[in-house]
């Protein structure tokens, strides 16, 4: 059994800058266990601007900025396609990479798995399942990562930060959603986010607009929607769900003892940028410190 110092599990903006930062404050037996193919984040498939402000000071895309936190990290433990499948309250670790199924342990855990949004399924969303139904994360990986036009007039549901982000990538390949929908009475994120997207980028926002249904057979061909007492039908090729982000846990058992485990960035309270993820992955470096002294 591999036994370390501190295993961060998450190589996005979060776990990448603990690493660099328990490594600075001479934490040398550190490691980093990132599940996708490379590490960085979700910056990685954001190719608009926005980011490396709180950290860098410079003002990046997604991909850049992504690339600058790999660079920090030039030299440490960083494993990619390594997926943590257990995870018990006296710091053992089951991890799944590219020789098989091994254990570790750590004095240490600091999870670092960031967020994720919350699919159709959870939403209560009827209809039939075609393609086309997606959330923010896999629209960004589909138009950044692969150059693919998944559809040409989708619908956006919310109106969080996210959703707007959603309006941009779309934008890059030439997508012109037809509406973002928004089940309240004012959108979620601050105006005037609202008139930026109708006459900036010509995409309606219809505000107490509840989503129904999806029809369609191979393809999405409609959504219905609620909204103000009466049902509608919107014609488009495509849905996109976005926001209502939830830290990404589920593998974690409740009740995890603090002396061996904490977590940092999205995977604990409200949702950051990831600016804001990179400082707490410092913040959480410096106590891990003082606590291993």
């Amino acid at each position: 059994m591999e036994s370390h110092d501190v295993i961060i599990v998450g190589g996005g903006p979060t776990g990448l800058s603990a690493a660099r930062r328990l490594t600075d404050l001479g934490i040398r037996n550190v490691v980093v266990l990132e599940r996708e193919a490379e590490a960085g984040g979700i910056p990685r498939h954001c190719g608009h601007l926005g980011f490396g402000w709180q950290s860098h000071r410079r003002l990046w895309s997604g991909p850049r900025f992504a690339e600058e936190l790999r660079k920090s990290a030039k030299g440490l433990d960083v494993r990619t396609a390594t997926t943590v499948i257990e995870l018990s309250k006296d710091g053992q670790l089951r991890v799944q990479g590219s020789s098989g199924i091994s254990e570790m342990k750590a004095r240490h855990v600091l999870i670092a798995t960031g967020t994720r949004e919350t699919p159709r399924s959870a939403r209560l969303v009827g209809g039939s399942r075609p393609q086309g139904v997606m959330n923010t994360g896999a629209l960004q990986q589909h138009v950044y990562l692969y150059h693919n036009k998944p559809f040409a007039r989708p619908v956006i549901i919310g109106s969080e930060l996210v959703s707007f982000s959603a309006l941009l990538t779309c934008r890059h390949l030439g997508i012109r959603p037809v509406a973002m929908l928004e089940e309240n009475p004012r959108i979620s994120a601050q105006r005037p986010g609202d008139l930026i997207a109708r006459f900036a980028f010509g995409v309606p926002v219809r505000t107490s607009a509840k989503l129904i249904s999806i029809e369609g057979r191979k393809n999405v061909e409609a959504v219905e929607i609620e909204r103000r007492g009466k049902r509608e039908r919107i014609a488009c090729d495509g849905v996109i769900f976005t926001g209502l982000f939830r830290p990404e846990t589920a593998l974690f058992p409740t009740g995890l003892p603090s002396e061996k485990f904490s977590s940092a960035g999205n995977a604990s309270g409200p949702l950051k940028t990831s600016g804001e993820c990179w400082l707490q992955g410092a913040g959480a470096a410096q106590d891990i410190a003082r606590r291993l002294a």
